[in-house]
């Protein structure tokens, strides 16, 4: 429940963290999963990756993939191998985890369906020229990245925003959520460092509206890679076509206008429940 502005979207923020316990649990699972590997094959090194390591992720966590990265040795590589090698990790997996729910082989990982949150473990290789190279079995081909790259990304950035950033596209998420995951969330976390490039966030209402405002446009267009060898990021995925995505931007645009303009002639509590139309059940009620 909220009174003002301010306060909804504070503790609409507090509503998406992970909690203190379940990063306990993340920890231990993930350095499970790692010895796991460690102890079936030669491991160089292994790092956590995805949004939980850029510190984007947002609850709950029964729905957010915990991305870990296992470094292997060279002698495992395959050029044409992608499938055999995400096949022999998925058996590794599966000495260990012999009573879990479900792992399965999913595109570019092996994936372990635990009962409280789901872990991506993605084999990779050193990339000559640095980055690294990983599976992908729906293509069959070896995919070009570096996952450290994009986690430095964010904290420049969030530094820049003097801390204002993260939350912001914790919120953004938040929203992609409510409008059943249109957007590819990696995307959205770049289009957003897009938009506020050289933009100073000076509070979660303006930001947030502004961001819809930019995205319009924006939403058109595919978005580089911030590792150079990365290609260009798709955005749509629920989303079939790039009218529907602009129209999905136009509309929450329009909402935030009418919130904004709520808040201006002192209606707290419409602004507030039409910032709960766009941003969803997280967001909290007025009173």
């Amino acid at each position: 429940m909220a009174t003002t502005i301010n306060s909804s979207f504070n503790k609409f923020k507090e509503n998406l963290e992970i909690t203190g316990l379940q990063k306990s649990t993340v920890s231990t699972r993930q350095n499970n999963v790692r010895d796991a590997v460690e102890n079936e094959m030669d491991v160089l090194s292994s790092f956590l990756t995805g949004s939980y390591s850029r510190s984007t992720m947002i609850s709950p966590l029964s729905e957010a993939d915990i991305d870990i990265f296992i470094i292997l040795d060279p002698k495992y590589y395959d050029a044409n191998g992608q499938t055999t090698l995400l096949d022999k990790v998925k058996r590794v997996l599966l000495k260990t985890y012999t009573k879990t729910p479900k792992i399965s082989r999913n595109g570019q990982a092996v994936t372990i369906t635990f009962t409280d949150f789901i872990v991506d473990v993605v084999p990779s290789f050193n990339r000559k020229g640095g980055g690294y190279l990983i599976p992908n079995t729906i293509n069959k081909i070896w995919i070009e990245t570096n996952p450290k790259v994009h986690v430095d990304v964010m904290i420049n950035e969030n530094r820049k925003h003097n801390g204002y950033l993260v939350p912001i596209v914790k919120m953004i998420k938040g929203w992609n959520r409510n409008i059943n995951n249109a957007f590819v969330s990696f995307y959205l976390e770049l289009l957003a460092i897009k938009i506020f490039s050289n933009v100073n966030i000076s509070n979660y209402p303006s930001g947030m509206r502004y961001f819809f405002d930019k995205g319009r446009e924006k939403i058109k267009y595919k978005i580089n890679d911030p590792v150079e060898y990365g290609g260009q990021i798709n955005g749509l995925r629920n989303c079939r076509t790039v009218e529907e995505a602009v129209k999905r931007f136009n509309n929450a645009y329009s909402r935030a206008i009418k919130a904004e303009e709520y808040a201006k002639n002192g209606n707290t509590e419409n602004a507030v429940n039409e910032w709960k139309k766009i941003l969803g059940d997280y967001f909290p009620a007025y009173g």
